[in-house]
């Protein structure tokens, strides 16, 4: 057994989910994967991965030893980079962990400057409407929206959203605009609401509540359902900036209640933090931190 490779098969496995794909990768058969992690899980007198037809996992121990086993593999490609091709541009695969519609509004269109000026890095973005277990999951960066809460991460603020209250201009025209929060009660509400509830709106400003909870006519826990109701004219909602800025900018809808606006949210790139930085994540973070 070639250990290096080995353990170069492991981390792949670990961060695709997938024998198969590493096989592919490889341009070998999925039987020679398998072997080599079962060859290593020999070498080191532990089982590293749990199979099953539906699913992969670590197990306690491969999860210490995928730690150590990237942080390798991560210095060693450094270490080629740096001193058998000089300044080559990074290469490699980085996992991203966003929110729904973020990837596609805030991630995806910032991709194209990404690939000029490193064509060698290749992005995966991964959805999901709760926050990853980034290890476990194989995620290189999460991107978070609001105040952090998970001590284990290595955070790096990248910009920042207003919180803002939408409507369109047929709405406005039909029904009025709110000067004030306590006008909300004559209007339609649309609101955003998870497996908790309805998440009431914030506010600031004088005689303004710190949190309302709208007397929603369309709940939804999908910012772009809550984008398409407002565009509709279904009623108003409160957003993150990002999810309706294109909109704003077109003046198909317009933003309202602007002098109780809460403060904005921090949006942070998020990764673990016994985690070796590789240059491929590095960059692919500076670049977000730049455009946005």
């Amino acid at each position: 057994m070639d250990r290096l490779d080995a353990i170069r098969t492991f981390v792949r496995v670990v961060e695709s989910r997938s024998f198969s794909a590493v096989a592919r990768e490889s341009g070998v058969g999925q039987p020679t994967v398998s072997k080599q992690i079962a060859s290593l899980e020999k070498h080191l007198g532990a089982q590293l991965l749990m199979r099953s037809s539906r699913r992969l996992a670590l197990t306690d121990a491969g999860r210490d030893f995928f730690e150590s086993a990237s942080r390798l593999v991560s210095d060693l490609d450094a270490a080629e980079s740096r001193i058998g091709r000089g300044l080559r541009s990074p290469t490699g695969l980085v996992r991203v962990g966003v929110a729904p519609a973020f990837g596609a509004l805030c991630i995806v269109p910032r991709l194209p400057d990404f690939y000029q000026r490193y064509p060698d890095v290749r992005v995966e973005v991964r959805v999901s409407d709760r926050s990853a277990d980034l290890i476990e999951e194989g995620i290189d960066v999460g991107i978070r929206i609001g105040n952090l809460s998970e001590s284990s991460l290595i955070a790096r603020r990248i910009g920042t959203t207003p919180v803002i209250v939408v409507a369109s201009p047929a709405y406005l025209e039909e029904r009025g605009e709110p000067a004030k929060p306590s006008d909300l009660k004559a209007h339609r509400c649309i609101v955003f609401s998870s497996q908790t509830g309805p998440r009431p709106w914030r506010f600031a400003g004088k005689n303004a509540p710190d949190s309302y909870l709208a007397d929603a006519c369309f709940r939804t826990n999908s910012g772009e359902e809550i984008r398409a109701a407002v565009l509709c004219g279904i009623g108003m909602a409160q957003v993150p900036h990002w999810l309706c800025a294109r909109e704003l900018e077109a003046g198909s809808l317009m933003r309202i209640l602007r002098k109780y606006e809460p403060g904005a949210l921090p949006i942070s790139a998020v990764r673990p933090a016994n985690r070796r930085l590789a240059t491929k994540v590095r960059v692919f973070i500076d670049h977000l931190a730049a455009t946005l």
